[in-house]
């Protein structure tokens, strides 16, 4: 069962993971280079042991593939009103001290994922001036796909030097790459420098393996494997207790993703269009982010 995967990097974490501090000062217990490895052929790898934030997670993705770094946006996609009260997961990164003297806007993030994907910054010299052109690197790493499925710079990088200053927060989910295999099957790894165990992993894993059936149902393949690898691997000191009571649970079936069949652009899924099918799992289990 793939979340079994999930589950004993937990405990691995739990019992030989290396207690240190961090740049919260809440402190972890940490492991460096873990992988993750899921087969989409055999269900979706949502999480059951606590109740997965489904929307947020298909809001946030089709707010990175919109380009936006707005917060309010984000707010928009996921509750219908950019003015709504209600929070997002990027809130708390919006309203952060350290990021208030460099914002914009009321929302704004800066240059984040979403921003990097569509309108990655490169210069262009000319005499005597430099100018600066636009990547999207989605469109282009669709086009990719379907010209030359075998080739190996099917990549999407949110990690820029460059511009992490402008970032309310650097990527964490930083690099993804994608593969086709003989048998039209898209895979994805993808590499993930911090990974908050307990709160954010759940989060990416559905996150990536949703991107990547997208991805197939835009360049007309089918899925094959989701590998994810961490980097500094971490449970946070206050998600301990958390931690425990999610491993005592038994996983339920994973569910399965249905995609609107009729969308054939990548820019043209909504939150309508995606839906979870046969989601069982415990309730939620709460802890506070570390900021």
């Amino acid at each position: 069962m793939s979340e079994k995967i999930y589950i004993d990097a937990l405990k691995s974490i739990l019992e030989t993971g290396e207690q240190r501090p961090d740049r919260t000062g809440v402190g972890t217990f940490s492991k460096f280079g873990i992988q993750l490895k899921f087969d989409l052929q055999k269900g979706f790898p949502a999480i059951t042991t606590k109740k997965l934030a489904w929307k947020s997670i298909v809001s946030e993705l089709l707010w990175f593939i919109e380009g936006s770094g707005d917060e309010r946006r984000l707010r928009e996609i996921l509750h219908g009103d950019r003015d709504s009260t209600k929070r997002t997961i990027w809130t708390d990164n919006a309203n952060a001290d350290y990021w208030l003297p460099n914002k914009k806007h009321v929302g704004d993030l800066g240059r984040v994922y979403g921003v990097q994907w569509r309108a990655w910054r490169a210069p262009v010299f000319g005499v005597n001036k430099m100018g600066v052109r636009h990547i999207d690197q989605l469109a282009e790493l669709i086009n990719s796909i379907n010209k030359d499925p075998y080739g190996r710079r099917h990549i999407l990088t949110a990690w820029n030097p460059g511009e992490l200053n402008l970032m309310a927060l650097p990527p964490c989910h930083m690099m993804a790459q994608f593969y086709v295999s003989t048998d039209k099957k898209l895979s994805c790894q993808m590499y993930q420098r911090s990974a908050d165990m307990f709160l954010g992993v759940p989060f990416n894993i559905a996150s990536y393996a949703l991107f990547t059936h997208m991805i197939a149902q835009a360049c007309k393949l089918n899925v094959g494997e989701l590998t994810i690898v961490l980097g500094d691997a971490h449970i946070y000191e206050n998600h301990i207790d958390q931690v425990k009571e999610q491993i005592a649970r038994k996983p339920f079936a994973p569910p399965k993703l249905q995609l609107n069949p009729e969308i054939v652009s990548i820019t043209e899924f909504t939150m309508e269009a995606i839906e979870l099918v046969n989601y069982q799992s415990h309730e939620a289990i709460t802890a506070p982010m570390a900021v």
